[in-house]
């Protein structure tokens, strides 16, 4: 009975953690958007889909490890900045909540034309990293953002940026290689409003988190 009590009070917080990234890392990632486009858009032409998903995977991995190393260990050893990171950090997700919120009620489609000729592998890998890493909302939100996030769950946040790199690998799997079966779907302006509602909850339930941990930080620290 112990050892069940102590493997529960072991996992749920690790659990817990990773379920967190999963469902952050997704709703940072899984919005309308040049990259998202163009993964789809080489899976329904059938053209490079597994260089070009493991590019934009492994390219997140290595960014949430990034913002998540870099950014975890100064957390730890400042403690005013675990406290303005949750409050920023709240106020901020529950903002793109708000605005998932307005996406879900005036949704948008993907473009995804499949014309023109076959691109080489070098143009494919090109566009995708250049896709990737010239993007400034990348390093916006995951290295800065996603690795702030996961430096308020402590030691719990490598689980916290497992989830998150797993839900980068679902979506990119997902996208490229059932582009096929996806396409109709993304083409429905309903289909965004429910993507979009559900990344609103959570944005907001996250946000709602960070600031009641803000909370309790500040009253244990003006206790202390």
């Amino acid at each position: 009975m112990r050892c069940a009590e102590k493997y529960t009070e072991v996992m749920t917080p690790t659990l817990a953690a990773a379920l967190a990234g999963l469902g952050f890392g997704l709703s940072l990632i899984v919005a309308i958007g040049a990259q998202n486009a163009y993964v789809l858009r080489q899976g329904l032409r059938k053209e490079h889909v597994f260089v070009i998903v493991a590019i934009c995977a492994l390219s997140d991995a290595l960014l949430i490890a990034v913002g998540v190393a870099g950014l975890g260990a100064i957390i730890q050893q400042l403690e005013w900045l675990l406290l303005l990171i949750e409050l920023v950090g709240g106020v901020f997700l529950c903002t793109y909540g708000v605005m998932a919120a307005k996406r879900a009620w005036k949704p948008e489609v993907l473009n995804t034309d499949t014309g023109g000729k076959r691109v080489s592998l070098k143009v494919a890998v090109g566009t995708a990293l250049a896709l990737t890493y010239l993007n400034p909302h990348v390093y916006l939100d995951t290295v800065l953002l996603l690795g702030s996030v996961a430096g308020t769950y402590e030691e719990n946040r490598w689980w916290f940026a497992t989830g998150a790199m797993l839900g980068s690998i679902i979506w990119f799997s997902t996208l490229g290689f059932g582009a096929r079966v996806l396409d109709p779907v993304f083409k429905k302006p309903t289909a965004w409003r429910v993507l979009d509602a559900i990344i609103a909850l959570v944005m907001f339930a996250l946000g709602t988190s960070l600031l009641v941990s803000f909370v309790q930080h500040l009253m244990a620290s003006l206790g202390a």
